[in-house]
């Protein structure tokens, strides 16, 4: 069976590795804005040592909540590595969030200090966030905000305050981070998910070592001198985990896209670049793919089906698009979300460099991987190394069942609330992860779908939404869909491109008895009888989604 490691996990302290790190590449690139300021290891190990006479000064003790509410820059970097080494628990809260929202998890989470950024800052309310001493400009660690006059004056002090402490500069030697214990809480992450209510996931430092102990197996060419372009939120933990937190461990060179990551600026950013590892969510390829390779799939069909030719275009899309993400990357880590199974099956067809992990906030994030050597179609990888997985099944390579976990990765509980931790890990440490899948007799994990999401068939089959719109999503003018069940049976709300088909000559007023009259009859003809779309809807916008991009489904159940 494949597998990253045999030996047992050890623990090794988090912000021992970072010490360490700091030292040893102390005049190299360590964060960079993305056409903007690049700070080096000494630049972030100063504004910490910066941020930890502050802490001290305010009364922040070890152990109390710093809220980080900004998008993706480099200051954020330096803002969780500044309450995680001083031993507060850093809290990430993804920009996004409503006002409403973020004055609910300051105080949910018992922050003390909050790291924001003006245009965020300007829609709250300190009245709404009474425990906190200190509120951080995020760019310029200016004080928006200070409970007390001394507090105040903490900031206009801080240069004097950080001489007096390194009278003859700030060396290498002078760092000196909090040790952490392996089931000490790290940090706190707060995750909509799709349940509609943000949990606060308490993870412990031993997840965060295990991940990155894992990305040193997975990804070993990564060291010092590694670029890696950090485009997925760092408030959520895929992101968070293989696109900051394991590079700072090995003195390689953060990118921050610390502007909207659309496609354009994504793929702009990766050319410049060229990154040695690229981690993203699948959406990202299926774009691509949807808009520039299965038009020129469908037009060439008859020249595709020729074995040679086929071969020989397979290599030069494969070639095209290698060098079109930087061509340096050893390989795309797809994860956060389903991969579409014919974009997949292309990829993989092409040999293009992708894996498909799996995990969640509450594995912090990896369960489960293969590097794209190994990977297999359809598959998310293998068991994580240290960790123990099995199908609630009476036959897991045959009939799906719950998918469960075991290791040092399992999060601790979720942060003020028994009944959903009780919920989630059982007794011995089984973590149920809510999704559904089998493995076969190499350990390979597919997965089914999401057990919540399940919808009972007429007859007592077992549908799962995200396999039907696996099929949907293939459609010419459908950027996303939806299946949910209603009194008519089974409805497949649609988010469509009117631009495209406003371009074939469809008006917007007529797509909707377009797709129902001539492209329903033939998704359902690759659908189980059980499982036959009743209708198509459109919506006017896209859905609303999770820091994950995943569609909160919640929000459109109809029973």
């Amino acid at each position: 069976m494949y597998s990253l490691s045999d030996k047992p996990f050890v623990f090794k302290s988090v912000n021992e590795m970072m010490e360490t790190s700091f030292r040893n590449n102390w005049d190299r690139p360590a964060l960079s804005n993305y056409k903007g300021v690049t700070l080096s290891y000494h630049d972030v190990a100063r504004r910490i040592a910066k941020l930890h006479i502050a802490f001290e000064q305010c009364g922040l003790k070890q152990g109390d909540k710093v809220a980080i509410c900004s998008r993706n820059q480099a200051n954020w970097g330096v803002s969780f590595l500044a309450a995680l080494t001083y031993g507060a628990i850093p809290v990430p809260l993804l920009h996004e969030f409503k006002p409403d929202n973020i004055h609910f998890l300051v105080n949910h989470s018992e922050a003390k200090v909050l790291f924001v950024e003006d245009s965020i800052w300007e829609n709250l309310s300190i009245e709404e966030m009474p425990d906190l001493l200190v509120v951080v400009q995020i760019n310029t660690f200016s004080f928006l905000y200070a409970r007390t006059e001394d507090m105040r004056q903490v900031r206009e002090h801080l240069n004097e305050s950080f001489g007096k402490k390194y009278p003859n500069n700030f060396f290498p030697e002078d760092i000196h981070y909090y040790r952490d214990s392996p089931d000490e809480m790290a940090m706190i992450n707060y995750t909509s998910g799709t349940s509609g209510f943000s949990k606060g996931v308490m993870i412990p430092y031993r997840a965060l070592s295990s991940n990155i102990q894992f990305a040193k197996l997975a990804e070993a060419h990564i060291n010092n001198e590694s670029d890696v372009v950090s485009m997925l939120p760092t408030a959520h933990m895929y992101g968070f985990m293989f696109e900051f937190l394991f590079e700072m461990t090995v003195g390689a060179h953060v990118h921050f896209l610390n502007r909207i990551p659309s496609p354009k600026i994504i793929m702009q950013a990766l050319g410049e670049i060229k990154p040695h590892i690229i981690v993203a969510v699948p959406l990202i390829i299926e774009k691509i793919y949807k808009t520039k390779v299965k038009p020129i799939l469908e037009k060439n069909k008859i020249f595709f089906k020729l074995p040679i030719l086929d071969k020989l275009a397979g290599k030069k899309i494969c070639d095209e698009f290698t060098s079109s993400f930087g061509g340096r990357f050893e390989e795309v880590i797809l994860g956060g979300a389903a991969f579409n199974p014919e974009v997949e099956a292309f990829f993989h067809k092409i040999g293009f460099r992708y894996s498909v992990g799996y995990g969640m906030t509450e594995g912090a994030p990896i369960f489960s991987y293969a590097h794209w050597d190994h990977t297999r179609l359809g598959s998310c990888g293998v068991v994580a190394p240290w960790h123990q997985m099995k199908i609630e099944s009476p036959d897991p390579q045959n009939i799906p069942g719950e998918v469960m976990f075991k290791g040092p990765n399992v999060f601790l509980g979720y942060y003020k609330n028994p009944e959903a931790t009780a919920a989630t890990i059982t007794d011995d440490g089984w973590i149920h992860t809510g999704d559904v899948g089998v493995v076969d007799k190499d350990g390979f994990l597919y997965l089914r779908g999401r057990s919540k999401c399940m919808i009972l068939g007429p007859s007592g089959q077992n549908i799962y939404p995200e396999e039907l719109e696996a099929v949907i999503n293939n459609v010419k003018y459908v950027i996303d869909s939806l299946v949910v069940e209603d009194h008519v049976g089974l409805v497949a709300l649609v988010y469509a491109d009117e631009n495209i088909a406003a371009a074939d000559g469809i008006e917007a007023k007529n797509l909707g008895e377009y797709l129902n009259r001539n492209v329903l009859p033939e998704v359902n003809k690759v659908l189980p009888n059980y499982a036959q779309i009743k209708k198509m809807e459109l919506i006017p916008e896209d859905f609303e989604r999770t820091p994950k991009k995943s569609i909160k489904r919640y929000l459109y159940q109809r029973k």
